[in-house]
């Protein structure tokens, strides 16, 4: 059995749910602590027993304790210098959304995992709920026929205080990319335009743009919308974002808290205005973890089988550019395009 000896890169208060995990595997065995400010590292490592040593540089962690794999719980700027140096001295990374802080960045961490051999898979835990597997499972199995218009709804209004309050673009920047991420995973396909309008409405208690309206064309055709605020006062939608997926054949619906359903058309002799339908209700039959688990389950697993992570870099980087490619639109005021290109490059062409 191969033994995870693991480097755990940021000891805030996110690194709580991956080192539980990680103490949860019989094959697997934190060796270090990594964090530029060593009173974090060691006051985790008192939390929660740990008596491996703690460091304010990833290389020197790994080097010195022989770690093979880096759990990344970094703040995004972070992540490019972690994560390219753990590859580079032969470690696998799992490492927490999103990837980078720049597309640039992004790039040059897929190609380094590529050209290291090594796996660099990134947290989208909202993949890992049974509810959201069900509605993938409706849209795949072509219940409602082909997709043309997939609609998310997200409205909340949290006040977190720090960083968040003096971002630029708060909602784009530190939250879409969970619902863009979901969006693919649901339809399974990749962005190829967006349009995007991001602004702060009445009221906002964000110095940045806290709500947006993205446009985003699939490669299939269809359209996705995406309409969000993170200053949104009362019905608030779950943080799963409320979705309607209207097909050829019918619509599903899922709220983000209950189980999805979907209606389809009812085969009728007679002539009638509106078509005559019936809901149907799925089973869940998804039985894995859910959140962050969940997610850390699949990566596991594909290191263990040697194959691509669901979360791998290489199909998290089209996520990450549906945040990128937005933020560019509302740059310009215009529609942008994405252009895949080789090495893992991915343009914005207005």
């Amino acid at each position: 059995m191969k033994k995870f000896r693991i480097a755990v890169a940021g000891c805030g208060n996110m690194s709580n749910a991956w080192i539980k995990y990680a103490m949860s595997r019989n094959d697997a065995e934190i060796t270090a602590l990594v964090d530029i400010k060593e009173e974090n590292a060691r006051e985790m490592a008192q939390k929660y027993g740990l008596t491996c040593n703690i460091y304010n540089d990833i290389g020197t962690a790994i080097k010195e304790t022989g770690a093979n794999l880096v759990f990344d719980v970094t703040i995004p700027e972070s992540h490019l210098k972690v994560v390219t140096t753990s590859l580079s001295l032969g470690c696998d990374v799992l490492g927490e959304k999103p990837m980078a802080a720049t597309m640039e960045e992004a790039t040059e961490m897929v190609n380094m995992a590529e050209k290291t051999g090594k796996m660099y898979a990134v947290m989208q835990n909202r993949r890992y709920n049974k509810k959201i597997r069900a509605l993938r499972d409706i849209i795949a199995s072509g219940a409602i026929g082909q997709p043309g218009f997939i609609c998310a709804d997200f409205f909340l209004g949290p006040h977190f205080g720090g960083f968040r309050d003096i971002m630029e673009s708060p909602l784009i920047l530190d939250m879409a990319i969970h619902t863009f991420d979901e969006a693919r995973f649901i339809t399974g396909k990749d962005p190829v335009s967006v349009y995007c309008l991001e602004f702060n409405p009445p009221g906002s208690w964000y110095k940045g743009n806290a709500a947006a309206v993205c446009i985003f064309e699939f490669s299939d055709g269809s359209v996705f919308c995406y309409r969000g605020s993170w200053c949104s006062i009362g019905v608030p939608t779950s943080w799963e974002a409320e979705w309607r997926i209207s097909g050829s054949k019918g619509t599903a619906i899922w709220d983000g808290n209950n189980a999805p359903y979907y209606e389809v058309e009812v085969p009728s002799e007679k002539y009638t205005f509106y078509s005559q339908v019936k809901r149907i209700e799925p089973e869940m039959t998804w039985n894995g973890k859910e959140a962050h688990e969940g997610c850390l389950d699949e990566m596991f697993s594909a290191l263990i089988e040697n194959r691509t992570a669901e979360t791998d870099c290489k199909d998290n980087i089209k996520s990450m550019a549906m945040v990128f490619g937005a933020l560019e639109s509302a740059r310009k005021g215009r529609k942008v395009f994405f252009k895949y290109e080789a090495g893992n490059k991915i343009l914005f062409i207005s």
